[in-house]
């Protein structure tokens, strides 16, 4: 799950480790449900090993599968995680899984996490991305970082100087 986390290059080791501290590991068993029609849809998973299938019931009451999940994705009900109203779908594991799980309201909490994070001086979130992502701050436009930091473009060259020295 954290090369998978890692390869959207935009959480730090930090980010990742909060998060993996608030999933739970679980496990499914060949025919057992993720989640099934008329439920609310309370977590997202990431699905380690395994292969689900989610499918509804049609008009005539039979049964349509529409989308696999495979390993090292995520898996949800995700409209009814989003509405928290209850699913049309059911997810259903084909073969034993291992998940990692974590609810809505954690991922809410972490959200918030990251508003506040947000609001940290612009010193300060231009030194963190030199510390995790060095490698990128050469490829982003001075424009489009001064916005990121929402500062101006004379205030980020002053800020580069000052961490320089």
């Amino acid at each position: 799950m954290r090369d998978y986390l890692k390869s959207f290059n935009i959480l730090t080791d930090e980010d990742i480790d909060v998060f993996e501290s608030k999933v739970i590991r679980k496990t499914l068993k060949k025919g057992d449900y993720f989640v099934r029609e008329g439920k609310t849809s309370k977590e997202v998973a990431f699905n380690v090993s395994g292969l689900f299938r989610s499918f509804y019931y049609s008009s005539a009451e039979e049964e349509v599968t529409y989308c696999f999940t495979f390993s090292n994705t995520f898996v949800s009900a995700y409209s009814s995680f989003l509405s928290q109203t209850k699913t049309v779908e059911n997810i259903q594991a084909l073969t034993d899984i291992e998940l990692f799980s974590i609810s809505r309201d954690e991922i809410l909490k972490l959200e918030k996490r990251i508003f506040i994070l947000q609001k940290e001086s612009a010193e300060k979130r231009c030194e963190d991305l030199l510390k995790n992502q060095p490698q990128y701050l050469q490829l982003i436009p001075l424009n489009f970082l001064s916005s990121y930091l929402g500062i101006t473009q004379r205030h980020l060259s002053r800020i580069r100087k000052s961490i320089s020295n």
